[in-house]
Formats: C-alpha cells, sequence, structure tokens
C-alpha cells in the first residue's frame, strides 16, 4: 500500500471515530454511560488522529516515531496549531483508564468538549481540505 493511501484511510478511520465523538458530544446531559461512552470515543479520535498525522507525514517525507513527535512535526508543518493543546492532550489520553470516579469523567468530558473536540475539529477540516 502506497503512503498516500495509508494517510487516507487512516484519516476516513479518524473521521468516523471524530463523528461518533461529536454525536456523543451533542448529548446535552449525558448519563454516566454516556460519559464513558464519551471518554472512549475521545480516546479512540485521538489515537487516530495521531496515526494519521503520521502516516500523512511519512507520505510528506519526514521520519516519525512517536506520537509526541507526529504532533511537534505537524505544528511545523502547519497541520496543527496549538501544539501545547495537543501535548497536553496527548498527556491527558489514558483518562480515566485505571479508576472510575464520576467527578473525574465530569471534569474529563468537559475538557474534551471545551478544549481537545475543537483542536479535533480543526485538524478534520483542515485534512478534509487536502483531500480535496
Amino acid at each position: 500500500m502506497t503512503d498516500e493511501i495509508r494517510w487516507q484511510q487512516r484519516f476516513h478511520n479518524y473521521e468516523k471515530a471524530f463523528l461518533l465523538l461529536e454525536r456523543a458530544l451533542s448529548i446535552a446531559t449525558p448519563t454516566e454511560v454516556e460519559r464513558g461512552g464519551i471518554i472512549q470515543f475521545y480516546k479512540m479520535t485521538f489515537k487516530l488522529a495521531w496515526k494519521f498525522m503520521k502516516d500523512y507525514l511519512e507520505y510528506q517525507g519526514y521520519t516519525v516515531n512517536s506520537p509526541r513527535e507526529a504532533i511537534k512535526l505537524a505544528l511545523q508543518a502547519n497541520i496543527l496549531t496549538d501544539g501545547q493543546l495537543w501535548m497536553d492532550a496527548l498527556s491527558d489520553r489514558n483518562l480515566n483508564t485505571h479508576t472510575y470516579e464520576e467527578i473525574r469523567a465530569i471534569e474529563v468530558v468537559a475538557k474534551i468538549k471545551s478544549a481537545y473536540f475543537p483542536a479535533l475539529q480543526q485538524l478534520h477540516r483542515r485534512m478534509s481540505a487536502e483531500l480535496e
């Protein structure tokens, strides 16, 4: 498989997860179970985001060895605009992995909605334009 096709396929997988997250975030007052779903959709979307950026950057000739490197190079390549936010998202990607506390889940969903989802939207718009 060529690198061009690989990043495009990975982007389409990202897009599917992104749209699920978008739908989940549209729930005005999510239940405990729905919050868990939002957090899982976020984790999946973030993972696919950095992986498709890695594939895209490799298609552009970069060598990418880690999520952190993918974010740094995507910032340099003007794919991302807020590197610190993406680094924060990377640090937070294991949100609620080992324990579940309702208060923490509410905080996490609020952060996803207010900060991380807009960054994922910006990435989606930027790379959708790349496909046109």
